[in-house]
């Protein structure tokens, strides 16, 4: 008898729905748990965020922790063209009267018109250059790379202290050297050697004829500064006042006042970054935890044990106190709590208390050794910290959700694979029954023809 390749033939018997139905069956744990998969990976995620915004919120209170945040000065000047200032740490409040007199410049240095009309190389040879008292550097000109253009690359490539360039005009070509920087101390000569008559025509100095021509002599700065005299190599004075950098640019002819005052923008800018960091994860955490009566859907983390208990937590820390005086809280600053536990700032407060920076400082910096006493930067800095390391409860609870996740792949592939298994035992047997019924049925028609046969034959 042939073997039946299609479940139900012989039967009737549509053995592929019930199979399948039966097969749902054994897939039907497969459903809750992809459900609570789904929900592990959103709270997952959650997670890895809250894990991030608690480390931005750590580093803003780090920032306030640190008393050097609250020396930021700014300062200003009465013209700006002439003389430009920026501050640097160690900079403190200060007020400054800037006279220029004299621009420190480079000196410089040209060949004789026309250079070189008839001659299109200058020969081989050596020059050596010295920048003030520093030692002089040789510059070997070789055959055949001596135009005008291939010298001047060959002594910007040595980096002598000096820059090289070809200027052309109607006269001809004419090769100009400069000191790199300025200032009398950085004045240099040129001496040649074993060069042709071309060559010489590079030497400069003070005893040099028949050589380069100075252009431009070179010159310190010199300025008063609230009627002190001083004098610079160069115009950007860096050491003159501890903690300003003064670039003079263009000589006076009245003093220039410059203005170093308490940066109080940027200390607000700081306290803004903390309160917005603050309120972006309770605004989170919010979200995450809270029931929405109207859609009467649930956060992902509602009755999540660890994000209540950090955002009550956090809080109780913003109305916690310090041992800091005069300012012990953040209300006194103008940082206040709100019902739904954000922060907001009161501008007219915070700017009160910027009067006295000390203080306002001390509320963010003072050190104790209770750590419930500590200034608001440094406890919550440490609280941060605390949570987001391996073993805070950001990262504990992370690491849990990870390993439900992994058991719960798991038991998914084991219920798919139970069900696999099940499938093929079910289309077994029941293929087996679909044969045994075909073979029923065959036997059932051949002793029925067996008998109307017999009917006949005795009829």
């Amino acid at each position: 008898m042939s073997t039946i390749s299609s479940p139900g033939l012989a039967s009737g018997i549509d053995i592929k729905s019930i199979v399948s139905q039966l097969v749902a069956l054994d897939r039907a744990p497969l459903q809750p748990l992809q459900k609570s998969a789904t929900s592990m990976q959103s709270q997952l995620s959650i997670y890895g965020t809250l894990k991030s915004m608690m480390s931005g919120f750590g580093d803003a209170a780090a920032k306030l922790s640190d008393p050097a945040g609250w020396n930021s000065v700014k300062a200003s000047t009465s013209n700006d063209k002439a003389v430009t200032v920026s501050t640097s740490a160690g900079s403190s409040a200060t007020s400054l009267s800037i006279e220029v007199q004299k621009l420190a410049k480079a000196q410089s240095a040209a060949t004789a018109l026309p250079p070189f009309a008839l001659q299109s190389a200058l020969g081989a040879g050596t020059l050596s250059i010295q920048v003030g008292s520093g030692a002089a550097v040789d510059v070997v000109i070789e055959a055949g790379k001596d135009s005008l253009a291939d010298v001047a690359r060959t002594i910007n490539d040595a980096k002598a202290g000096v820059s090289a360039t070809v200027v052309r005009d109607a006269s001809g070509e004419r090769l100009l050297m400069r000191a790199t920087d300025t200032g009398i101390s950085k004045s240099f000569t040129v001496a040649v050697s074993g060069g042709s008559p071309g060559l010489e025509r590079l030497a400069f100095g003070p005893l040099v004829t028949g050589g380069m021509t100075q252009t431009q002599a070179p010159q310190d700065a010199e300025a008063t500064i609230n009627n002190v005299a001083i004098t610079s190599p160069s115009n950007r004075l860096t050491d003159t006042v501890p903690g300003l950098t003064l670039t003079l640019t263009q000589v006076t002819t009245e003093p220039v006042e410059i203005a170093v005052a308490a940066d109080q923008e940027a200390m607000k800018k700081n306290v803004q970054s903390f309160v917005d960091a603050y309120n972006a994860l309770n605004d989170l955490l919010t979200v995450a935890t809270k029931y929405n009566p109207t859609t009467k859907t649930a956060g992902s983390l509602q009755g999540d044990s660890t994000a209540v208990g950090l955002q009550n937590a956090m809080r109780g820390m913003m109305r916690s106190v310090t041992a800091s005086s005069p300012f012990s809280r953040l209300i006194d600053v103008g940082i206040e709590a709100q019902k739904d536990g954000k922060l907001e700032i009161k501008a007219d407060k915070l700017s009160s208390a910027l009067g006295n920076v000390d203080g306002l400082r001390a509320l963010f910096s003072t050190s104790s050794t209770d750590p419930t006493a500590q200034g608001f930067g440094l406890k919550i800095k440490a609280f941060a910290d605390g949570m987001v390391a391996a073993s805070g409860s950001l990262s504990t609870r992370t690491d849990s959700l990870q390993n439900a996740i992994r058991r719960n792949t798991k038991e998914q592939e084991r219920v798919i694979e139970r069900a696999a298994r099940s499938e093929t035992r079910y289309l077994a047997q029941y293929n087996a029954m679909d044969a045994a019924v075909g073979r029923l049925n065959g036997l059932s028609s051949f002793v029925n023809q067996q008998v109307t046969l017999w009917n006949k034959s005795t009829g």
